[in-house]
């Protein structure tokens, strides 16, 4: 179950809407040791959802995306990014 742990939704169901919704995900709040985001419906603009992600979830996940720029950089002339 670990593949999971960091799920972002694409759509979630809307009672207003009264079916499944693409939503957009907003930065609420942001604390020293994790990040609040809200989820809003782009129908009606509703709240549907919430997600926490904790400092330590950042850090890996920004040290990930670190590493995959340096691999496909475009302006590198090697193509691993070396």
């Amino acid at each position: 179950m670990s593949q999971f742990e960091s799920l972002r939704a694409s759509s979630l169901y809307c009672n207003k809407c009264a079916k499944a919704m693409p939503v957009r995900e907003v930065l609420l709040l942001v604390l020293p040791d994790k990040e609040i985001y809200d989820y809003l419906c782009t129908g009606c603009s509703s709240s549907l959802g919430s997600r926490e992600v904790s400092a330590g979830d950042l850090m890996v996940s920004k040290a990930a995306m670190g590493r995959r720029r340096a691999v496909r950089s475009p302006a590198s002339p090697y193509p691993l990014g070396y």
